[in-house]
Parts: structure tokens; C-alpha cells; sequence
């Protein structure tokens, strides 16, 4: 090589090195986090770092270095305060028809205000709305949480829901999952109340051959172990665990298959027959098959002792819409109207679900945190609820920690979207809330919200304030 061009490559490192140290000076962030204590959900652990969002983007996490000098349209100072990725609600309802449409938008607000970036809706009757509000939400025209849809319910004829999709037959399946994928739905739920079993598991063995994500309640007239063998993904609510934990389970199965004994007549069968070895044979098939469930513990907490507790000085009642407050009657009315016997067993059922749900996380079973918030579910308000939820995990035992991987971390695997959502680091959507208490220590802190940050744009707490204040003006 001569000399000239050993001084021009040599030129040409050094200028490289330059820019390459400089990169990050030119870079124009939009946000820069400073000093804050992220948690690792992953591991636990709390280290203090700066992040570096751009474009509804992180673009990187780092030790803090207050001899940098890096250009951002806005720099927040968070020391002290506690990072995780912005919340997921795991199961939530968009429903009630037409008339109930504004109230079910001004939901939107409310999952925002408490730090939830993400829903997943469990299936409604508003597919139409609730797509126009996805897409108004991406593009930056609308509040709200990122919304994961499942569309209608799929059940049987006649079922208990509106705008479920009715299967009776294999080409019923077929029309109802084209529609689906049609809508460009994010995972397929089931419905108990008049689909039948073999349609139940067909339904589930077809959409997993086309790559669909599949979810829901199971009928009872078949049996957990089926319901796990055809493919389900994941199974809403603990009544069909217990249910597959019973060694009773196949006499009482035959027994709802002869119409002899209905539902609710079941539970209390189903928990007397629980039996230990039965139980870890079924959540070691839960595990293996990745099976997830959501337990849903605060509605149930909620529902289950409607008769001692009076909701009308609730906080969050004042932001519920009249209408969707009537719709609260029905439940209401059936917990006044039931046996002394129904309603102990009702309780009791609630205190088993307890123990339940710890012993499935403690045998490795993925649990995802889903408030069942919407009409018709009294006093389980969108928003606040996913808060109690978390509550009621770590109640059972579980552990602040694990309770908060049971929201977005647990959210974002379930619905393989955790390239880009439910940990914060390098390439994941900017979904970020900032707590002014450690949640690992008092799971309570979840609540304690200093600030929101969705897809990059930052929300204060005065912001966060107002937006309640106006629904609770709209609602009075």
C-alpha cells in the first residue's frame, strides 16, 4: 500500500470514529426518561437507567451519564421513580349495542388514566366500533389503550351474547373462522352457553390448523383434558380448572351431558371432588401444552359478596354512564335473590379459586391478569379493576413480581407480540408507565401513577386528572 493511500485510509478511520462517537448527538429523540429505577420483569432486579424514545420507539436504555449532552424535544427527570412497561388488561368486553356506544368509548379514557396501554377484548357485539377505535387509537386520533381484539364470540344457536358467531355443524366452523379472519381479528373466543361439546372442540382443532390463537369458557359437557388435546391456547376463568382437578370429573361430566344437574349445581360437586394428584396431573398438561389461564379473582371476589357490599359510594361509579350502571341490575338482582346455600357456596368457591390460582403458578402454569371489566359485569369497572386484579394475586401468595408479569409481560407471550411489547428494551413499542412507589414492594403502588407514556406520547398526571374529571362531568 503507498503512502498516500495509507494516509487516506487512515483519514477515513479517523472520521468514521468521529461520527461514530457522535451518532448520539445527532440523533433528536423525543423523550428522554432520566434516572429512573426500571424493572426487569424478567429477573426482578431494579437498575437505574436512562431511555431513549423515539418515533412511539425505545431506542435504547443506559447507565445515566451527566456528562452527555443529547438533544430530545422533552427530557423527564424520574428519579426515584419506579419504570415497567405500560399495563395490560387481559380480558375486558366492548358490548351492549348501540345505545351503549359512547359509554363503551369513554372506556378508552379510563384504561389510559390507570396506566393501561393494552387490552384484550374478549368478544362483543360493537366488532365495528371497537375496529374504527383500534385504528383511530394507532394513528394518534383517539385515546386509548392498544386494542387486541378477538371480534364476536363464537358459540352455539341462540347464544347468551349478541353479535356471537352461531356454529352448529363443521361448516358453520368454516363460515364462522373465514369471517374471522376476515375482520383481521388478534385470537378466536369460544362461548359456553349453547355451543355443543363436539362443536366446542372442532371449533378449537380448526382454528389451531389455520395458525389461529384460540381462547374461551368450555362447555361442560366435555372434559378439560379434550379441551386441552384439541389445542386451546387459553382458558378464561377458573371454573373449568377446577373442573379438570376433580377426580369425580367424568361422572359429573355424564351427568351434565343427561342434563340432571346444570352449572351451577356442579361447583360445589366439582370442588369437593378436588383431589391433589388429579390436580398436578392437570396443571403439569396445562404447562406442557402452554396452555394460559386467566383467573379473573376480582370480579369474582366482587360478584360473590354482592349481598354484604354496598357499591353506591364507589369512586369510579361517578365515571360509569347510566346506562351501563342499569345494566348492573341483573347480576345485582340474582346475588339478592339466591339461597342462603347458593350464596355460601358462592363464597366459598371464591376462597377456593384463592388457593386455585396460587397452586397453578406454582406449578409453572402461565396466568394472565384480566379484570372481565364491561356492561353487564357489576362494579367491575374498566381501568381501576386490572389494579385489583394484581391485588388479588399477590392476596393468593403469589409474589408482587410475578403478579405484575401476569399483566403485559404474560400478556405480550399469549399473544405473541412480545417482539414488541411487555419489556422495556431496545426496539419495543414506547409503552411505559412511571409509578412514584415500588410496586414490588406494595403491589398497591400500581395505582400511584406519576405518568403514562403511550407509543411515545407522554401523559402526565394533571393530564391523566383531567381526563377522569371530564368523564365524571359528562356522567353527572
Amino acid at each position: 500500500m503507498g503512502r498516500f493511500s495509507f494516509f487516506c485510509m487512515s483519514m477515513l478511520f479517523v472520521i468514521m470514529s468521529f461520527f461514530s462517537c457522535k451518532e448520539d448527538h445527532a440523533i433528536a429523540y423525543d423523550v428522554i426518561l432520566k434516572n429512573g429505577n426500571v424493572i426487569d420483569l424478567e429477573t426482578g432486579i431494579v437498575s437505574v437507567k436512562d431511555i431513549f424514545i423515539k418515533d412511539g420507539i425505545i431506542e435504547k436504555l443506559v447507565i445515566p451519564n451527566d456528562a452527555e449532552h443529547i438533544a430530545a424535544t422533552k427530557v423527564i427527570d424520574v428519579t426515584d421513580q419506579y419504570i415497567l412497561p405500560g399495563f395490560w388488561d387481559n380480558h375486558v368486553h366492548f358490548r351492549g349495542g348501540d345505545s351503549l356506544l359512547k359509554a363503551n368509548r369513554d372506556f378508552l379514557k379510563l384504561y389510559i388514566t390507570n396506566g393501561i396501554t393494552t387490552v384484550r377484548d374478549a368478544g362483543g357485539d360493537l366488532t365495528a366500533a371497537v375496529m374504527a377505535w383500534r385504528d383511530s387509537i394507532a394513528s394518534g386520533d383517539l385515546i386509548g389503550p392498544t386494542i387486541f381484539t378477538s371480534g364476536p364470540k363464537i358459540d352455539g344457536p341462540n347464544g347468551t351474547w349478541a353479535g356471537s358467531l352461531e356454529v352448529t355443524n363443521k361448516s358453520d366452523i368454516a363460515i364462522a373462522l373465514d369471517s374471522l379472519q376476515s375482520l383481521q381479528v388478534d385470537f378466536v373466543k369460544l362461548y359456553d352457553s349453547r355451543i355443543t361439546g363436539e362443536n366446542y372442540l372442532n371449533t378449537i382443532k380448526a382454528a389451531e390448523e389455520r395458525g389461529l390463537i384460540t381462547s374461551g369458557h368450555m362447555p361442560f359437557t366435555v372434559t378439560l383434558d379434550a379441551t386441552i388435546s384439541a389445542g386451546v391456547d387459553a382458558v378464561e376463568h377458573l371454573y373449568y380448572i377446577m373442573k379438570g382437578c376433580a377426580a369425580n370429573e367424568a361422572a359429573i361430566t355424564s351427568q351434565l351431558v343427561r342434563k340432571e344437574i346444570g352449572f351451577w349445581d356442579a361447583m360445589p360437586l366439582l370442588m369437593a371432588g378436588y383431589t391433589d394428584s388429579v390436580a398436578q396431573k392437570t396443571f403439569a398438561n396445562l404447562k406442557n401444552h402452554d396452555v394460559y389461564v386467566v383467573p379473573t379473582l376480582h370480579i369474582g371476589e366482587t360478584l360473590s359478596y354482592l349481598d354484604e357490599t354496598n357499591h353506591q359510594n364507589d369512586a369510579y361509579l361517578k365515571y360509569m354512564d347510566t346506562d351501563i350502571v342499569k345494566t348492573y341490575a341483573g347480576r345485582i338482582q340474582r346475588a339478592l335473590n339466591a339461597s342462603e346455600e347458593q350464596t355460601r357456596d358462592r363464597k366459598a368457591l371464591q376462597q377456593f379459586f384463592g388457593v386455585l390460582t396460587k397452586s397453578l403458578h406454582d406449578s409453572g402454569v402461565g396466568l394472565l391478569a384480566g379484570s372481565d371489566s364491561g356492561a353487564f359485569n357489576s362494579y367491575t369497572y374498566p381501568g381501576i379493576s386490572l389494579h385489583k386484579e394484581l391485588e388479588q394475586l399477590v392476596k393468593t401468595g403469589i409474589s408482587p413480581l410475578e403478579a405484575l408479569k401476569t399483566s403485559a409481560y404474560n400478556g405480550a407471550r399469549f399473544l405473541k407480540k412480545d417482539t414488541d411489547y411487555g419489556q422495556l428494551k431496545a426496539n419495543n413499542i414506547a409503552d411505559i408507565v412511571i409509578l412514584n412507589g415500588n410496586p414490588l414492594d406494595d403491589i398497591s403502588q400500581t395505582q400511584n401513577i406519576r405518568m403514562v407514556i403511550k407509543e411515545g406520547a407522554v401523559w402526565e398526571i394533571n393530564n391523566l386528572n383531567k381526563q377522569l374529571e371530564s368523564l365524571a362531568n359528562d356522567n353527572n
